[in-house]
């Protein structure tokens, strides 16, 4: 894989017309319509209507499935959640155990998620659904993705060390805020220059994971 803004597969499929859609299977082509559409213009400029044409659709399909904007953005951030959960579990199982291998390859596979699915990934961290409690099933994926990075936090813990700030809680967010930049500077071309390969992924997000476990070394891992 050669990062790209544009490596998610199903948004380089052809703009889709009448042939777009087969039946049984309008759910998969309504989100793979708006993810083509994020790719365009940003998850502000989704609609139904743009989206039931764009999938060749009549335009009350979409609510076959969708009450809205926001159900259909949430449905396409509740499969970019189960997604990364996926990626960093599996992630996780090549690591033996190791606490320090498992943070640092999930802090990879989370990095190298949004550089791959940098649609999914604007639209679950948007403003456009940012109550998640609205969409229960949205939520709890969500939560089942972080929960991965807090687990694996508190493997690293000494609970030997005393001082610092040892909660779990804000040790989660520093580790999380630090992958979720990166990711976010990937996925907005900032670092185009600086990542253009696998290796190049590979080698940035093991070095920011490392820079983020000694920082945290001293409040408690």
């Amino acid at each position: 894989m050669t990062v790209s803004n544009k490596s998610s597969a199903a948004l380089k499929r052809k703009s889709p017309g009448k042939r777009a859609y087969h039946h049984g299977n309008l759910r998969r082509a309504l989100l793979d319509a708006a993810l083509a559409m994020v790719e365009k213009e940003g998850p502000r400029g989704v609609s139904l209507r743009a989206v039931a044409r764009f999938a060749g659709v009549s335009p009350a399909a979409p609510y076959r499935h969708f009450a809205g904007k926001e159900g259909l953005l949430a449905a396409v951030a509740e499969e970019g959640f189960r997604a990364l959960e996926s990626k960093m579990r599996a992630a996780c199982g090549e690591t033996d155990g190791l606490a320090l291998a498992e943070f640092r390859a999930i802090g990879y596979a989370y990095v190298r998620f949004a550089a791959s699915n940098p649609s999914h990934f604007r639209v679950m961290f948007g403003p456009e659904i940012s109550d998640k409690s609205e969409h229960p099933s949205l939520r709890e994926a969500s939560d089942k993705a972080s929960q991965i990075i807090a687990d694996a936090i508190a493997k690293c813990q000494r609970p030997d060390l005393e001082g610092g700030d040892t909660d779990p809680h804000r040790l989660f967010i520093s580790a999380w805020a630090t992958f979720h930049g990166l990711a976010t500077l990937i996925v907005d071309g900032q670092l185009s220059d600086s990542v253009g390969s696998d290796a190049e992924l590979e080698a940035l997000g093991n070095s920011v994971t490392d820079v983020i476990y000694r920082g945290l070394s001293f409040s408690g891992l």
